[in-house]
């Protein structure tokens, strides 16, 4: 029998996220959003989360499945916020599946000019806010992880960090983002190892260069955003983006759609037997 004669087999879809609940963290644009689209695409139920209330609804307003998309706007630095972002998910839809730490800006400068605020607040960000989002929700992972082993269920639960190729090979100028990012790969393999025994799957994903307002020309009108009270330039020169195409083997940035497709295999059942791993997104460029 030859190729052509084999009887032909009905494509069916690789998975589904149907039933599942995700929350995604700075949701509000760029890659958390794209990873957002991906997953209600997917049939997620999805909580988004951002700083911003307008960028929220708007974000939000886009989503074709829109009853299954809700937002709850806060400020993840607030110690308060993580519970309270948990909790509203658990309300709106009474689980949590999937959570992706997507939340994170960069405060860039060398280090004898970096403030001990501006060291402190890139940690914040990238490395305790997900640490106390994952705790907030540690209680619903235990006990409900409990239960299902309990009646003889395997369930199986995703954590995705966002990490950076800074924070693997550090680059100039980005002590306190590469330190949180190097962080949070650590907290990462902690809680792979923990939350094993509760069938969840911990990963990380490191972003190299993408299509972001963090690449975006450093001289462009509005290239900055306000942040507790300071005005942060966000952005990179545009020579330095020319040399990093020409690093980059591929030879160009990531979209966040490519960068959402990253993420979108760690929140999948393609992943259940992958924990404690970091997947470099970046077209294989090394700081």
């Amino acid at each position: 029998m030859t190729l052509a004669d084999q009887p032909k087999v009905a494509a069916e879809p690789v998975f589904t996220l149907e039933n599942k609940t995700a929350l995604v963290t700075g949701a509000g644009r760029g890659i958390g959003k794209a990873i957002a689209r991906r997953l209600a695409a997917a049939g997620a139920r999805v909580m988004i989360n951002d700083l911003d209330e307008a960028m929220l609804r708007e974000s939000e307003a886009e989503f074709a499945a829109t009853e299954r998309v809700q937002h709850v706007c806060g400020d993840l630095t607030d110690p308060s916020t993580p519970e309270a972002v948990v909790q509203a998910t658990l309300t709106a839809f009474g689980s949590i599946d999937i959570i992706v730490n997507n939340a994170g800006y960069s405060w860039d400068n060398v280090i004898q000019k970096t403030t001990d605020e501006q060291f402190l607040a890139m940690l914040e960000i990238h490395l305790v806010t997900p640490f106390r989002l994952l705790r907030a929700a540690s209680t619903f992972i235990r006990e409900s992880a409990k239960r299902e082993i309990a009646a003889g269920q395997r369930v199986m639960r995703k954590v995705v960090n966002i990490t950076s190729i800074a924070g693997i090979d550090g680059n100039p100028g980005q002590a306190g983002y590469s330190s949180g990012k190097a962080g949070v790969i650590g907290l990462t393999k902690t809680l792979a190892k923990e939350w094993g025994r509760y069938n969840v799957n911990v990963n990380a994903v490191g972003f190299g260069l993408v299509q972001t307002r963090l690449v975006q020309d450093l001289n462009a009108a509005g290239a900055g955003m306000e942040m507790h009270g300071h005005h942060i330039r966000l952005g990179v020169q545009p020579s330095l983006l020319e040399s990093v195409k020409t690093a980059c083997p591929l030879g160009r940035l990531g979209t966040p759609e490519e960068a959402a497709g990253a993420v979108l295999f760690f929140c999948s059942p393609l992943s259940d037997y992958v924990t404690g791993e970091v997947l470099i997104c970046g077209g294989g460029l090394h700081f």
